[in-house]
């Protein structure tokens, strides 16, 4: 074959592999949201206007597009610049919503998570996630350049680091009482060891210790004098209660039970094809937000839950294809860290909707209800965009004016 028409075959590839098929996806999950948010609106105890509720998130996804349509343009070097402003910024907010919080959501959800301004809310921790995504990939990168690590000392140097960015964030969070988001940073923190060049022997060591002190915490849950001094380290009630009603979903169905309960219902009654948008449905709690793939379950049933978990499994994919094919460092763990975010928020948040993890509050990405989760969805795949990007327009050597 001609050289010519060989490379006019690979400059189609790429051009196919300029983030399309992750826009599709999002497509797809925007049209399957805004469905399910009609749903859940218009059938609430309490129903809001389901346009309103709809035509609110349209708005939320649009800042959203244009957010990642701009940070898919920034440079790696800019990127880097900003990395720490917009960490010690996240922290600030972090710092802020301690005092200034919403007392409405607060008396709802028993967290100091959200500003309220007007009818508007906003999550600081949500955006935050981004950033330090950014500060973890920086810390690999400086790491990478230092070689090999050939002893310990040099698995633990880099271990300190990046708890040092980490500890101040899980504890912020702790006194807002936000244990699922806190959740969501330790699996990036985890994600990005497990891509680092920490050798395997200290890697298995850390996670198993980790593992232990999980499942410890687990036992110390579900029994009484544990939960007494767990109470003393700061875990409240409502954190138990989800405990024991994933433990023990049927146990109490009236009551601690009842969101999971329903959710499960809602699900089961959906059989193979589900119910449709025009039948009576079962009443979930806070469907709209948390429990949105409760709606997914009930009106499209079992098949339209295997089409949403592959959208999504085929989103997560294309994260992670751009981190084997870029060719910057810091968008390979950039890459990683957002496909780890993604992949822990559809896991537990479809895992706590049909009884298989616990309650934790933890948003679905790209289709729950909330602006301040779409904005740090849409930061993330802007990061992983412009890692496509920049491979995208090396192809045709663009002269340095136009970087």
């Amino acid at each position: 074959m001609d050289k010519r028409a060989v490379n006019s075959v690979e400059t189609n590839d790429r051009i196919c592999d300029y983030g399309w098929g992750i826009v599709l996806c999002l497509i797809l999950l925007f049209c399957l949201s805004m469905g399910a948010l009609y749903f859940a609106s218009s059938r609430d105890l309490n129903p809001t206007s389901p346009v309103k509720t709809v035509g609110l998130q349209m708005i939320w996804y649009l800042l959203g597009s244009l957010l990642a349509s701009l940070i898919m343009h920034v440079s790696e070097r800019q990127l880097l610049q900003w990395t720490t402003v917009g960490y010690y910024c996240g922290l600030a907010g972090l710092v802020l919503v301690l005092f200034f919080y919403s007392r409405a959501y607060f008396i709802q959800t028993g967290a100091k998570s959200w500003f309220a301004i007007g009818p508007l809310t906003f999550q600081p921790a949500e955006v935050m996630k981004p950033f330090y995504i950014l500060m973890m990939s920086r810390l690999l990168v400086e790491d990478y350049h230092r070689g090999l690590h050939e002893r310990a000392q040099d698995d633990w140097r880099l271990l300190k680091k990046m708890l040092g960015y980490t500890l101040p964030i899980i504890i912020l969070l702790k006194f807002i009482h936000d244990l699922g988001t806190t959740m969501v940073f330790v699996a990036i923190l985890a994600g990005c060891l497990l891509v680092s060049q920490c050798r395997s022997k200290f890697l298995w060591r850390l996670f198993l210790s980790a593992g232990t002190v999980g499942a410890g915490l687990v036992w110390a849950a579900t029994s009484s004098g544990g939960q007494q001094l767990l109470t003393h380290l700061g875990f409240k009630a409502y954190q138990f209660a989800r405990i024991n009603s994933w433990i023990n979903p049927s146990g109490d169905t009236s009551g601690q039970s009842y969101q999971l309960w329903q959710s499960m219902t809602a699900i089961g009654s959906g059989s193979i094809w589900g119910i449709g948008f025009h039948h009576q449905s079962v009443y979930v709690p806070v469907r709209e937000s948390d429990m949105i793939f409760s709606v997914i379950g009930e009106t499209t049933g079992f098949v339209g839950s295997v089409v949403v978990l592959g959208i999504f499994m085929y989103l997560i994919y294309l994260v992670v294809q751009a981190a084997l094919t870029s060719h910057q460092l810091l968008y390979v763990y950039v890459s990683i860290g957002v496909a780890v975010m993604l992949t822990f928020h559809m896991f537990e948040n479809i895992g706590m909707t049909v009884g298989l993890l616990p309650l934790t509050g933890i948003p679905l990405p790209f289709m729950s209800q909330g602006g301040s989760a779409l904005l740090g969805n849409f930061m993330g795949i802007g990061l992983v965009l412009s890692a496509q990007y920049r491979s995208f327009r090396s192809i045709f050597s663009l002269p340095n004016k136009f970087y």
